[in-house]
């Protein structure tokens, strides 16, 4: 395994305070800030690192009493173990989807069986006296090799979830093409925050705007999350990642989350009262914070009226919307 020396440091704590703290994503308009937390096994770490790694962002942050004795940074080369998983769960996946289609021709033969049974003419003879009853086991046999076919085709559909479960899992951690790092400490069981930004966009902003017929419109402001939060407590924040030692940011519980909400003047106002719906309007941004594009709902009195795109608006600044035009 080749190995980029990233570097080597000597780190000394003489502070008695501990810095540890839970694993933690937050999502900037520009990028992402990840906070996590590991601990030593034996002296060493290997941990790998979220995709698009901005550089000049890394820091890794000693706890109390423990210290940092060497750094590097690799990647891992083909063959390595979470390629070697891909590749059996991909021929598992395979072999699954073939025992799906034997199970289909199974189904369609014993369909046909069950049908050709129940639709045969009773003829007594003395090689079968009673021909209903002969009739009959034939159905039941037929039937009941379709059901355990049934079963056995619910069950490998089961497992085809699973492994793309597992699937979407390794590669959503991307281990083969993710930068790692390789941490040597003291003590042995040494504990670490690491600290850096990425270049991952991980939301996208959605409004409500509901016309209140007064000359004003009130805007809700949400985050849709759609970065990775698998395994880390989730924050948003409408600033930059400049900005991330001021800006204010958001807990979300959820893929959703409530950031802000504005009440603008809006002038201008049209109108459709047709089967049509039609609105234009101009709204001016009289807060302090720039509004970022992004999908809006739009209500007037109540009552949905569909959705437009929102071109995003500086701080005083104006803007026509429009809906159905």
């Amino acid at each position: 395994m080749h190995l980029k020396l990233m570097s080597i440091v000597l780190i000394t704590i003489t502070t008695g305070t501990s810095v540890i703290a839970a694993d933690r994503i937050t999502f900037y308009r520009d990028g992402a800030v990840v906070q996590q937390e590991t601990v030593a096994a034996k002296g060493l770490v290997d941990v790998p690192l979220a995709p698009g790694l901005r550089e000049h962002t890394l820091r890794i942050i000693p706890a109390a009493g423990t210290t940092i004795v060497g750094v590097e940074m690799y990647k891992n080369e083909p063959g390595s173990s979470a390629d070697k998983e891909l590749d059996t769960l991909v021929e598992q996946r395979r072999r699954l989807e073939d025992r799906l289609q034997a199970l289909e021709t199974r189904e369609a033969i014993f369909t046909s069986a069950a049908k050709s049974q129940s639709g045969k003419a009773p003829r007594k003879t003395k090689a079968n006296p009673d021909p209903l009853q002969a009739i009959r086991q034939g159905t039941d046999f037929a039937i009941a090799q379709l059901e355990a076919v049934y079963t056995a085709r619910r069950k490998t559909t089961q497992e085809i979830g699973k492994i793309d479960g597992r699937l979407a899992t390794v590669k959503r951690n991307g281990r083969s093409a993710e930068n790692w790092l390789r941490i040597t400490v003291t003590p042995p069981r040494g504990r670490l925050t690491l600290h850096y930004a990425t270049a991952e966009r991980g939301w996208k902003p959605q409004y409500n705007m509901h016309l209140a017929g007064n000359g004003s419109v009130k805007m809700q402001l949400s985050a849709k999350i759609t970065g990775s939060m698998r395994g880390h407590q989730v924050h948003v924040s409408l600033g930059s990642l400049a900005e991330s030692g001021t800006a204010e940011i958001f807990p979300t519980q959820s893929d959703s989350a409530v950031l802000a909400g504005y009440h603008l003047p809006i002038t201008e106002e049209r109108y459709s009262e047709g089967i049509f719906n039609r609105f234009t309007g101009m709204i001016t941004n009289t807060s302090p914070h720039y509004l970022p594009a992004g999908e809006s709902g739009l209500f007037r009195n109540g009552v949905y009226l569909g959705k437009f795109r929102f071109e995003g608006l500086s701080s005083g600044k104006s803007r026509v919307i429009s809906l159905g035009t």
